[in-house]
């Protein structure tokens, strides 16, 4: 079992070990899963940077204004 020490500001470091398990690097997000009496620590599955490139380019430029609109005709239906 691994453990570590608690600050007075509320901060812990993570083992190394758990931190390769999860393959954590710095500036990874963690969720803190609660369940009765237990508290589980996760991985968050996506970092910002992850999505980049996950939508196409569009074909051509989109002014503010038809951003607006399709929000507006999302938000219709």
């Amino acid at each position: 079992m691994l453990s570590s020490a608690l600050t007075a500001k509320g901060q812990t470091t993570i083992p190394a070990e758990i931190r390769k398990k999860l393959a954590l690097e710095p500036g990874d997000r963690i969720l803190y899963l609660e369940e009765d009496d237990r508290v589980y620590i996760v991985a968050a599955d996506k970092r910002a940077s992850d999505l980049k490139g996950l939508l196409p380019k569009p074909d051509r430029p989109v002014s503010l204004e038809e951003m607006e609109a399709a929000i507006a005709g999302g938000r219709a239906r």
